[in-house]
């Protein structure tokens, strides 16, 4: 559960670029299932993990160039922001949102890598691995949703969603084993948490003075 909330926050930032909250919500719910099925294959070949560090880093720059086109969109303007957003390279309608879907299995792949190489140094037992894989993915759908549900009612939960993205690419990056410098999931789980609740707090209270100087 704890490794599944960084997974949440990319999860829930990719799937913005679509227009409703029901397409939003619709494509997480694809690649949740996507989830399952990488858990499951990956588990069965867990002891090779180790050999496709390459696959972490493919990972990490990836993710550091969602980061890098989230604010070079808002660098040069709303507009051109909501004009990036939502064609992605000129798609719409439904190849937007099955483009987001297959964003989101990659994801998954990359995450089932991760999220399974840490299971197995808890229990061998695939079985056992499984199951807490199956609890993780259902953890990671609800504070998916949760975040997203978060960014349209809370606009300063965006940039610092991709700025723990960039913080989870970093994260992501260290784990290969030329670097080999594990952060534990839990002290970055309540990290993450932390960062999302300040920032809800620091939004209402600018709120409630913007009422009161009203």
């Amino acid at each position: 559960c704890l490794l599944s909330v960084d997974n949440a926050v990319v999860l829930a930032a990719q799937t913005r670029v679509l227009p409703t909250l029901k397409e939003q919500e619709e494509s997480l719910f694809y690649g949740i299932w996507g989830s399952y099925l990488f858990r499951f294959l990956i588990i069965g070949v867990g002891t090779y993990l180790i050999n496709f560090w390459e696959i972490k880093v493919i990972g990490a720059a990836y993710l550091i160039y969602l980061v890098y086109r989230f604010f070079a969109a808002r660098y040069h303007g709303k507009r051109r922001q909501r004009k990036v957003r939502n064609s992605a390279a000129g798609l719409k309608g439904r190849k937007l949102f099955w483009t987001v879907v297959a964003q989101i299995e990659f994801m998954d792949i990359i995450f089932s890598v991760d999220s399974v190489l840490a299971s197995l140094a808890i229990s061998e037992n695939p079985v056992i691995v499984l199951i807490g894989g199956i609890i993780g993915i259902a953890c990671m759908r609800g504070v998916a949703e949760i975040i997203m549900k978060l960014m349209r009612r809370i606009p300063e939960l965006e940039p610092i969603a991709y700025i723990l993205i960039f913080i989870i690419a970093i994260k992501l990056f260290l784990t290969i084993p030329a670097i080999d410098i594990e952060i534990p999931s839990g002290i970055f789980g309540i990290f993450i948490l932390s960062i999302f609740a300040l920032t809800i707090i620091i939004h209402f209270v600018r709120r409630n003075k913007n009422k009161e100087q009203n």
